[in-house]
């Protein structure tokens, strides 16, 4: 029996990515649906996912799975013979799922304020966004990838960001490189990946994207 794996998706998302990279770099043939946010939900992904109404959402044979860092825990079980993302060891997945919490916790959300807001609020929210950059770059230390010498969970985790770094520091008018180099190194590494160029969205169309999202909330 062949599975049905269906994923629905909204292209910007930091989130949805990370679901990507896990299908290839296990190489799972899935049906990409793109739900453009902007022209309302679709019927399906109010049926998958009632509770939150939000994507992406991991379809397989017809059972939702819901939460991008619970689908890539799930694709790595559901195909576990294949390139492992998590450790067999509990301490390391315990500290991979506390980084990717920290991650969700306090990236995303500091790294909205960088276009979102002005003034103090934006300057503080800058100061925030490189400390937090700082912190993962000291959890990566001189590794390659977090996980070791091999690119896994955590990396998926936080390299769904690295796309839209561009759209932060030109709405936000800052630069990440000069403090962050070993993380900005560390995303380059990860772009090489196939899994990952073929996943992640191109950082000027982000740009734009969030330009829309300006207008749309009137930002200026």
């Amino acid at each position: 029996m062949t599975d049905e794996v269906i994923l629905l998706n909204f292209w910007p998302s930091m989130f949805g990515v990370r679901t990507m990279i896990a299908l290839k770099e296990k190489g799972v043939k899935y049906e990409y649906r793109e739900e453009n946010l902007f022209n309302g939900k679709s019927p399906l992904l109010l049926e998958m996912n009632p509770i939150y109404k939000k994507i992406p959402v991991l379809i397989h044979n017809g059972k939702p799975v819901c939460e991008s860092i619970i689908q890539v825990q799930y694709i790595d079980q559901v195909w576990s013979d294949k390139n492992q993302l998590l450790s067999s060891d509990p301490y390391q997945r315990a500290q991979a799922f506390f980084w990717a919490d920290f991650i969700d916790k306090k990236l995303y959300v500091c790294g909205r304020k960088t276009w979102a807001t002005k003034g103090e609020e934006l300057e503080e929210a800058k100061k925030e966004f490189i400390e937090i950059l700082k912190t993962l770059q000291s959890e990566l230390g001189d590794k390659p990838y977090f996980g070791g010498d091999k690119f896994g969970f955590l990396d998926i985790a936080l390299v769904g960001y690295y796309s839209w770094l561009p759209a932060y520091q030109k709405y936000g008018n800052f630069s990440i490189e000069p403090e962050c180099s070993k993380l900005m190194a560390w995303g380059k590494r990860c772009m090489e990946r196939e899994s990952v160029a073929k996943s992640l969205p191109d950082s000027e169309k982000v740009v734009g994207f969030v330009l829309q999202l300006k207008k749309l909330y009137g930002i200026e």
